[in-house]
């Protein structure tokens, strides 16, 4: 039997991006990918990231978070989850500010009312070799990449950045002029992404707004992405299409982003809904090797 039975997990979601949290800090366990994949499967529990705490690993953090994608996949940031997990932290907690863990780095968190909190997301990288792209690129604001299924406009040019995850943003001036559930997939697996990339739509509306449109690597088209808001406010303001404050509209809400010059830090401000919590079925993991 799965050490992941009966264990109980939280369902929330950030701008209806899909999260499920589950506290494994002192058990010595952590969830493996056909584990992963299990729960996505199962009935009421689909997950676009599943956030997994485990013991931190440095003085002055709450946990340590690995972040997996409905496919199994491991993601280096997700910045809606790591504001549902801040609500699970700060749930029986009287502090304003607490410390994560991820593969991209120790992030702040901070409340900002019930069901408001922001997240430093860290610096965005922005060197080729450290995105990653598999060949060097002078200008990651606009690097030689395009694509054009046949019968539709050619997309090209994107910008590309890391949050701790690879993103390319292609800015459009109408999202109904392109099939982002074609696209996606597509340019995901592109060779030029080793480790593949999440793939966005921007159209810029002002200097203080963005609306974006996500298909996110491991999980498909998201109401919402965190990471990829911070990105391509990260992409516009490089551009100098918008300012390094503004507002990314997103089909499941909006967040606030700001990249700040003082530091170079990304910080991301938005809302989490907390859905149910519940114990994991023993029964899913029947066919999961651990």
């Amino acid at each position: 039997m799965s050490p992941l039975a009966n264990r109980l997990v939280t369902k929330m979601n950030g701008l209806g991006n899909e999260i499920l949290v589950v506290d494994l800090r002192g058990a010595g366990f952590g969830v493996s990918a056909p584990e992963a994949r299990a729960i996505a499967r199962s009935k009421g529990l689909a997950f676009d990231q599943l956030m997994a705490l485990s013991d931190p690993r440095s003085e002055g953090a709450e946990a340590y978070v690995t972040i997996l994608n409905a496919d199994g996949s491991e993601a280096g940031a997700c910045g809606n989850g790591a504001r549902c997990v801040a609500w699970t932290l700060f749930r029986d907690d009287t502090r304003d500010e607490i410390f994560i863990e991820t593969a991209a780095g120790r992030l702040a968190c901070r409340r900002l009312g019930e069901w408001r909190f922001e997240v430093e997301m860290g610096a965005p990288r922005l060197a080729w070799a450290d995105i990653p792209l598999a060949k060097p690129a002078e200008d990651t604001t606009a690097i030689d990449l395009a694509f054009g299924p046949p019968g539709a406009p050619l997309l090209q040019n994107p910008s590309v950045v890391s949050m701790g995850n690879p993103h390319a943003i292609f800015f459009v001036e109408n999202f109904a002029t392109y099939d982002l559930a074609v696209i996606g997939p597509a340019l995901e697996h592109d060779p030029i992404f080793p480790e593949r990339a999440n793939i966005s739509l921007a159209r810029i509306v002002s200097r203080d707004h963005i609306e974006l449109k996500v298909w996110e690597r491991g999980a498909g088209l998201t109401r919402a992405c965190g990471s990829a808001a911070c990105a391509a406010l990260v992409a516009a303001a490089r551009k100098n299409l918008t300012g390094r404050r503004a507002t990314v509209s997103l089909p499941g809400g909006d967040l606030d982003i700001v990249w700040r010059e003082s530091d170079d830090m990304v910080v991301m401000a938005g809302p989490v809904e907390f859905e149910f919590e519940t114990e994991l079925d023993p029964g899913l993991f029947a066919d999961a090797a651990a």
